[in-house]
């Protein structure tokens, strides 16, 4: 509807940057002789035509853009002529939420003080969250790493007279290896260590077992954390939103609500702020090490 009436007379030959450039603003100022037309309507005012969207052009050049590519697979044209507009401008800026220094400083406050307050069936998750929050600001990672990360990934290594975590990382750009900040070692060391009580056979199933029900249930066992079993077996999400809203850190100042992805982002900026390399921080292309 739009190409062909436009370069339909032209030879694949005669299609050149040029003519692409003005394609771009005859869409943008001509409304389209047939088929719908973008015309934006005002109760009694006159209609006035509504340039396609950035993505909507993009889509066309890219079509027109394998039809070349078609013609030089036949031999009909030599070479691709540049079809990128040409003044080039950032399409979509977006500004992530993160926590400043001392909103992560009372983020990590009110999650030691919940887990120290928590009720004794909810402690062992507000103590999980804390240290999920210290170790997701220490290391950078994504959180569908850290929560594929399991024991055995992680291993406490000296690193100029400091500890630091080395962790073998397994995300959505494959497997590579991380160095954290020594902040990480001890919250670390605590989900290392920390023991969750398994719960004490139900009724129900004492009674299949033929157990006496009058006799007191058995002890809840401890279960400490095997190599293979993961860093962070539960859901934070809730709980972390909750707590984000009572420490209203839930929006930024720009309105925009903060998710445990925030962490990821507070580890950037604070680490750029110390004076970090920028090439040491972005994520290579092949794997997310060296952060």
């Amino acid at each position: 509807m739009h190409l062909v009436p436009f370069f339909g007379e032209f030879g694949v030959s005669e299609v050149t940057a040029g003519k692409v450039q003005e394609y771009r603003v005859h869409r943008a100022t001509v409304p389209p002789t047939g088929g719908q037309q973008p015309i934006k309507t005002t109760k009694g005012a006159a209609p006035v035509y509504m340039a396609p969207s950035r993505s909507t052009l993009h889509d066309e050049v890219v079509t027109l853009r394998l039809v070349l590519k078609t013609a030089i697979r036949h031999g009909w044209l030599d070479h691709l002529p540049d079809l990128s507009p040409p003044y080039r401008t950032q399409g979509k800026v977006v500004h992530r939420p993160w926590f400043s220094p001392d909103e992560y400083k009372q983020l990590y406050q009110a999650t030691r003080e919940y887990a120290g307050t928590a009720r004794a069936d909810h402690r062992w998750e507000a103590e999980q969250l804390h240290d999920y929050v210290l170790f997701l600001g220490n290391t950078g990672l994504r959180p569908d790493e850290a929560g594929n990360l399991q024991h055995r990934d992680v291993s406490i290594e000296a690193d100029d007279g400091e500890k630091i975590l080395h962790i073998e990382v397994r995300g959505k750009r494959g497997v590579g290896y991380c160095k954290s900040m020594p902040g990480a070692v001890l919250p670390y060391k605590r989900l290392r260590e920390r023991a969750k009580s398994e719960p004490s056979r139900t009724r129900r199933a004492r009674r299949r077992r033929g157990e006496d029900l009058s006799a007191p249930p058995p002890a809840a066992a401890l279960k400490y954390p095997e190599p293979t079993d993961k860093v962070f077996p539960g859901n934070h999400i809730k709980m972390f939103n909750n707590l984000l809203t009572r420490s209203n850190l839930k929006l930024d100042r720009d309105g925009k609500p903060r998710t445990a992805y925030s962490l990821r982002h507070t580890y950037i900026c604070m680490r750029l702020m110390e004076g970090a390399d920028i090439y040491q921080i972005a994520p290579k292309t092949a794997a997310p090490a060296s952060r």
